[in-house]
């Protein structure tokens, strides 16, 4: 949620996160790259040589079988030439034991090949998968106000999964062909010179319309992941709000709308399909007519003595291994620019660096904890919003144990000012002090270790209710957690629940009420035992009952810390230590609520529309 004069958000919970996804992808899809050569696929060699073992072994036995495979060749020649010829059986047996021993070396060379080949893709994807996520995880909130999160899961999905095709199925069919190509021509070179020739003039004319079609290929590959984004981005748009649409009775409009969206995906894929199909038909027409040609001239020179049926067959065989790894390359050649593309994409991601980040050497926070702020003339804008700052020489200190209320009209920057004290933004003027060391010289892990964060809308996540507390303290103990739930009023709900703690409360934790989720919100922040407690409208979107059980708790999560209270709602903040009130990203006004209302400025106003003219 962002006010439109000073950029202020909250800072957990953004609502619509589905919608945003497929929104994201959507917007990606628009602005794939054409990639037109491969290199960006480059960055993918540290990733295998990370695995060179497999990448040798993969390496060997990838050659190990092109040998076999013209091997394979030579024992047909020997077949026709020494068997069939002589017309004797002891020579035909020989002849068929080799080709079959031959065949068996071929075998276990492919398998051995596949089996490594591929076990190194797996492992190159899952290597980048988790390099990616965790690189992501890195990145400040300045990268995501400039890129759509939608637009990074997509490439955390969709462009993984064309890389994950390229080294798991298309490099290897690639990297075969090609050595079989070479293979076959050498070879080819050396049984018959002449036709050789032949073919080395052949390959040109197969190989143009591979390339100038494929180009055509890629652009309507691109529109066709384009609208299948488009219907993908409509259908999250629309579950994400499936109550609105139910309660409007807009399903069939909406079914009607993604339905065309699937139609133009539908069409454009479809298009993609007939190109590429027609690209494949002229290059197996080629290939195939110009072997048809070559053994023609074969027969003839077979019959002119120049060689002998078996070379011939032999030649034949090498001809249609080369015709053939030329179809196999065409149809690879489409997947290894759409992931030369995607990997492009990829290493943007990877390449990104944060703007919030520890500095060379950061100075250690005093230990234990205690949670003494302050901000000293601090001006902040928005990253894209520099006109408008939404902390405008802001000064504040917060005693430790000090319970301070942050209160003012929307706008006025009070989410902001959690947002810098956790550091996902750094100010453009002042500074900010946690126990006397400024936020720009910690670590800013270190720094919200110091922080346990309860916002309006507190995300919980899959799992148990165990799982979700813990999520605040992965190393709390049983009993920690138990002990958090009871502080925050939670422990009579979660027993009731069928398994209790462990019982699974499904996404975003979607099964339990608002109160009872607030309170297991309550309860993470708890268990973390930090020093400072940052509140952010943490019961304003509950009812009456479920308020007053969270007010229990957090009256017991404050004791003891410092605590930042944000709240629209005036009552919640009454037993403050101090209230602060801020306008225009300003303190104007701070004290206790008597005194403030006494002099009758903005918080008497805010007071009055609240509770009535008696408000003091």
């Amino acid at each position: 949620m962002t006010d439109a004069n000073s950029g202020d958000q909250k800072v957990e919970g953004r609502p619509g996160a589905g919608a945003e996804l497929v929104q994201g992808m959507t917007e990606a899809g628009a602005r794939r790259p054409r990639r037109k050569d491969i290199r960006p696929l480059a960055h993918l060699l540290p990733f295998v040589i990370a695995h060179k073992g497999d990448g040798l072994a993969a390496g060997f036995f990838l050659l190990f079988s092109t040998a076999a495979t013209l091997g394979l060749t030579y024992a047909f020649k020997n077949v026709i030439d020494h068997g069939f010829s002589k017309g004797q059986d002891a020579a035909i047996n020989s002849a068929f034991v080799g080709l079959g021993a031959v065949a068996l070396v071929l075998a276990l060379a492919t398998a051995l090949r596949f089996f490594f080949i591929t076990r190194l893709g797996e492992r190159v994807v899952a290597d980048l998968r988790r390099k990616l996520y965790g690189h992501t995880l890195s990145l400040d909130q300045p990268y995501f106000l400039k890129t759509r999160t939608g637009e990074v899961l997509s490439r955390l999905t969709t462009d993984v999964a064309l890389v994950e095709q390229l080294v798991g199925a298309s490099i290897s069919i690639a990297l075969r062909n090609i050595l079989n190509l070479i293979g076959g021509l050498t070879a080819m070179a050396v049984v018959s010179p002449k036709l050789a020739g032949f073919i080395v003039l052949m390959v040109p004319v197969i190989l143009a319309p591979m390339f100038l079609v494929g180009r055509r290929v890629r652009k309507l590959t691109v529109t066709a992941q384009d609208r299948f984004a488009d219907a993908v981005g409509y259908a999250g748009e629309s579950l994400d709000a499936l109550e609105t649409v139910q309660a409007f009775g807009r399903e069939s409009a909406s079914s009607g709308r993604f339905g065309a969206a699937v139609e133009a995906a539908y069409k454009a894929s479809v298009r993609r399909i007939t190109t590429r199909a027609t690209m494949t038909a002229m290059v197996i027409t080629l290939a195939f007519g110009g072997i048809t040609l070559l053994l023609w001239t074969g027969a003839r020179l077979v019959l002119a003595g120049e060689m002998t049926g078996g070379t011939l067959a032999q030649f034949a065989m090498l001809a249609v291994m080369a015709a053939g790894s030329i179809g196999a390359l065409g149809e690879v050649w489409g997947d290894v620019q759409k992931a030369s593309g995607a990997m492009d994409r990829i290493s943007e991601l990877l390449n990104a660096k944060p703007d919030i980040a520890a500095p060379p050497q950061p100075k250690t926070l005093p230990v234990p904890g205690q949670g003494e702020i302050a901000f000293e003339n601090v001006v902040f804008a928005y990253p894209g919003r520099p006109d408008l700052p939404a902390l405008n020489g802001f000064d504040l200190r917060v005693k430790p144990g000090e319970t301070v209320a942050l209160v003012g009209p929307s706008g006025a920057g009070k989410s902001t000012v959690l947002r810098l004290l956790l550091r996902f933004y750094d100010p453009q003027s002042g500074c900010i002090l946690l126990d006397g060391v400024n936020l720009r010289d910690a670590e800013p892990a270190e720094v919200r270790a110091r922080m346990a964060l309860v916002a309006q809308d507190s995300p919980l996540f899959s799992g148990s209710a165990m799982d979700n507390i813990r999520f605040g303290r992965p190393d709390a103990t049983d009993e920690q957690v138990r002990a958090a739930a009871d502080a925050a009023q939670a422990t009579g709900f979660l027993s009731a629940l069928p398994e209790g703690f462990d019982t699974p409360v499904g996404e975003r934790a979607k099964t339990l009420s608002g109160g009872q989720r607030q309170r297991l919100a309550i309860a993470r922040a708890l268990v973390r035992e930090a020093p400072i407690l940052l509140l952010d409208e943490a019961t304003s979107a509950l009812d009456a009952e479920s308020e007053q059980l969270v007010q229990q708790a957090l009256a017991t999560a404050m004791e003891g810390r410092t605590t930042l209270v944000i709240a629209h709602r005036l009552a919640t903040v009454l037993k403050a230590d101090r209230i602060v009130v801020m306008e225009e990203g300003r303190v104007v006004e701070q004290g206790a609520h008597a005194e403030l209302f006494a002099k009758g400025g903005l918080y008497a106003r805010l007071a009055r529309l609240q509770f009535g003219v008696e408000a003091a």
